[in-house]
């Protein structure tokens, strides 16, 4: 018998379980007959749109470091401006002291958001519910649509999630349109659902706009300004306008500018294998013929669960109709959780996606800190009023937010984390906004379009995705592109002359 496959949707590092270390390149060496299903990457279809992406993906690959490098990088670069501008050497180290480990709950935060998502999309209810959905639209038109709204909704709730079952959306309704025999390119709907992806950053686990509502927060100290009500960051009439203004544009641009007689979905068997995969059980234990202990049957009964979900609904009702708080980063986390424990049923299986899910969550724990450290450098030290200084002439209430919005585009490419930017740019950014006369609001909702502008122009993201969809991410990289510059007009857009 073959052996079990250990592998999950929800992550790239989880598929590598299924794949074997050459297929992480993008290539893969010719199979034999026993090999099974091939990665498709076909050379004669490359177009020039292919070509060009290749070269971009070859020069990120070969002059962008990773994360962690460039924290450090960023870090040294800091300190010499610091010195520059007359802080000296003392208050410079200080600076960065004070500013090292003011992250720590944040941190906390951030990871569990990221592995509770995870832990919720390795349940197989999720990708039976996209499954269902999958099989609706009769059109073309209503495969786009079905597909963007099903993936947009995910991505409004939970970045995470979004981020895990994007590509299995793309890829459900990619196989139901074939055996309808609907033209629809699968790259291309790769590269839509990544667009529609975007609007986490104004949904229910932005990171800023939650960190700033939380009454108790100690990330961005901003003058005058102690929090930021939802209702007027992600819930106000600019962002609720470029959500919908947004995911419409990338339904017309998925109808309208899809390849005709692109690549259909049997043309990669082995992102079909995913559809498959994923409808049995993530984890196969062997429990032979002995009977479970105790200790075991506890572990693997639903009743366990009983006063432990009890508890975390009751926290939830505390939170909101005692307290009469709002939605904040801890609810979310709640939520997350609680959805967690009952869609995997027991503590045995939550455990398991659990493991899995932590193994993904290792870099923020450390990145996290050192941004800290650069955000201490910018925020004690000269160096913010120096960058406030230098766009003051040219910030006005109407330029502010495209300029915002162009920094913040060009730090992402560099930090690819929403916490992590807003504690580096927030203070300055909110200082800067203060000074021409916009809220910080507006600020915080410019700087955000510019966040997920940067993810969509690196190849970061897209590997993330391509890995779990199988597929070579230079094949789609460069329909991404057309959806970056929607998000990034229509935010700068709505975000200059909108109410906010």
């Amino acid at each position: 018998m073959a052996p079990v496959v250990d592998w999950c949707p929800c992550s790239a590092e989880f598929c590598r379980a299924a794949l074997p270390p050459e297929n992480w390149s993008g290539t893969r060496p010719p199979l034999t007959s026993n090999d099974g299903p091939q990665m498709t990457t076909p050379a004669e279809d490359a177009s020039e749109t292919s070509s060009w992406v290749d070269k971009l993906g070859d020069i990120m690959e070969r002059w962008v470091p990773d994360a962690l490098t460039t924290a450090i990088l960023l870090m040294v670069v800091l300190i010499q401006f610091a010195l520059l501008v007359g802080a000296g050497g003392e208050p410079t180290f200080s600076a960065y002291y004070r500013g090292l480990w003011m992250f720590l709950s944040f941190t906390m935060q951030m990871t569990l958001i990221l592995v509770l998502s995870l832990v919720i999309s390795a349940s197989p209810v999720f990708t039976r519910i996209v499954g269902a959905i999958a099989k609706i639209p009769r059109t073309r038109a209503g495969v786009v649509t079905g597909a963007a709204l099903c993936c947009g909704c995910l991505a409004y709730v939970n970045w995470g999630i979004s981020l895990a079952m994007g590509p299995v959306v793309a890829i459900y309704f990619c196989r139901e349109a074939e055996d309808k025999g609907i033209d629809i390119d699968f790259l291309f709907l790769l590269a839509v659902m990544a667009g529609v992806g975007s609007i986490w950053q104004f949904g229910l686990s932005a990171s800023a706009p939650l960190v700033m509502a939380d009454p108790d927060q100690k990330l961005v100290q901003i003058e005058g300004v102690t929090t930021m009500s939802l209702s007027s960051t992600i819930w106000s009439t600019a962002s609720l306008v470029h959500v919908a203004a947004f995911v419409t544009a990338c339904i017309v641009a998925g109808c309208w500018l899809m390849p005709r007689n692109g690549k259909s979905i049997s043309q990669f068997p082995d992102a079909l294998r995913v559809a498959e995969i994923s409808n049995t059980p993530a984890e196969v234990v062997s429990q032979g013929t002995e009977p479970l202990t105790p200790a075991k049957q506890l572990e693997h009964s639903r009743l366990l669960l009983i006063p432990l979900i009890a508890m975390l609904v009751a926290w939830l009702y505390f939170h909101f109709f005692v307290k009469e708080r709002s939605v904040d980063i801890n609810t979310v986390n709640t939520i997350l959780l609680l959805l967690g424990l009952v869609l995997h049923q027991s503590v045995h299986k939550f455990q398991a996606a659990l493991q899995n899910a932590i193994k993904l969550s290792w870099p923020i724990v450390v990145l996290y800190q050192l941004y800290a450290g650069v955000a201490g450098l910018i925020q004690f030290t000269p160096v913010g009023e120096t960058i406030v200084a230098v766009m003051e002439p040219i910030a006005t209430p109407y330029t502010l937010p495209l300029l915002t919005a162009m920094v913040s585009t060009v730090v992402a490419i560099f930090i690819p984390t929403s916490g992590g930017q807003w504690a580096i740019q927030g203070a300055v950014t909110s200082q800067l906004a203060l000074q021409v006369g916009i809220t910080p609001q507006r600020a915080l909702l410019a700087l955000s379009v510019g966040d997920h502008m940067g993810n969509l122009l690196t190849p970061f993201w897209a590997v993330v995705g391509a890995n779990i969809a199988r597929v070579d991410f230079r094949l789609y990289f460069g329909y991404r592109l057309i959806f970056a510059a929607l998000w990034f007009v229509i935010g700068v857009l709505c975000f200059t002359f909108l109410p906010c």
